[in-house]
């Protein structure tokens, strides 16, 4: 499959770990990846709280660029972050519903030689994993099964809602999707009240401590769900789960200790590659701490909630340099 894929900006600045653990996975599930390098900022929904237009025409912009690859073979468009998935979705249906608006967005595109024609099939990684791979696909490729990892899913909010644009039916239950691909790579699902709500990053800059007292509960729930670790589609809710979790344990008032992985990352894992090359050691919260890496992916030992190393496993990992 040959995808014009939209990394978007925070995985090639905050989280380039997402970036890189999608270029490993992508070989292993038959996947290449066409990067649309000179694509933009999807605005994330605060652009269009100040020019609609401006929002709209951006994302115009990188849906007419894919396009262009489609042209060229590639099967549809794919992204990495569920909050790009809403704020793109948002953008498509205005543009789709309205001509004379499409029309006047594509003359701007003009002078670029770009020009967005309605009805381009856009994708986040997730969905693809479930539509397009297929979980019996994906499971014959399971090397190293997340035997007894305990898996919490955290969707974010853009991409379960509205479930009209989201594309949310009895056909492709995509509110389900983390768990069913939790479940294909060997891994248990952890249910827990927050998995569907806002992670708060939207709100950071307005009220801190609200925003980091909304990630502090949802970590605080699933950790007494007993969940091991969270796996995230969208890399602005990794951001305050896991590099805000010290200041959001400090807002809550008890520790938390919750690793919180990309998506690509528990897929890389199970598909066999080695930690370091899906990157987790940039993570605040070491993933170490819950998972011995020497035979299979299991769960229950190390650090974690006051826990003492199991076996020394933790450590041999640790002392390996990733």
């Amino acid at each position: 499959m040959r995808v014009a894929y939209w990394p978007g900006c925070v995985s090639r600045g905050f989280t380039p770990e997402l970036h890189g653990s999608v270029a490993a996975v992508a070989p292993l599930l038959d996947i290449e990846l066409v990067e649309l390098d000179r694509a933009c900022c999807t605005g994330a929904g605060v652009i269009a709280e100040h020019s609609q237009e401006l929002a709209d025409t951006l994302n115009a912009r990188t849906f007419a660029m894919a396009q262009q690859e489609i042209a060229n073979g590639a099967d549809l468009m794919m992204n990495i972050c569920s909050t790009c998935q809403g704020a793109q979705s948002e953008c498509q249906e205005r543009l789709d519903n309205n001509k004379e608006y499409r029309d006047h967005v594509n003359e701007t595109l003009a002078p670029e030689g770009l020009s967005y024609e309605k009805g381009i099939t856009n994708k986040n990684f997730l969905w693809l994993l479930v539509e397009e791979i297929g979980l019996d696909k994906l499971r014959s490729l399971v090397k190293r099964p997340l035997t007894n990892l305990k898996v919490g899913p955290f969707y974010g909010c853009y991409i379960v809602r509205p479930a009209d644009r989201i594309g949310i039916t009895d056909e492709n239950p995509r509110d389900t999707y983390l768990s069913l691909v939790i479940e294909a790579l060997g891994g248990t699902v952890i249910e827990y009240a927050g998995s569907h709500k806002c992670c708060g990053f939207p709100i950071i800059t307005m009220s801190t401590e609200a925003s980091l007292k909304q990630a502090g509960t949802h970590l605080a729930d699933a950790a007494d769900a007993d969940a091991d670790c969270l796996v995230t589609p969208c890399p602005l809710c990794h951001l305050n789960l896991d590099l805000q979790q010290p200041l959001a344990e400090k807002v809550v008032g008890r520790p938390l200790d919750m690793p919180v992985l990309h998506l690509p990352q528990l897929v890389g894992l199970a598909l066999g590659l080695e930690p370091k090359e899906l990157g987790l050691q940039r993570h605040v919260v070491k993933p170490t701490s819950v998972i011995d890496w020497t035979t299979t992916v299991v769960a229950g030992v190390g650090t974690k909630h006051g826990e003492t190393v199991s076996g020394g496993s933790v450590a041999a990992a640790t002392a390996g340099g990733w």
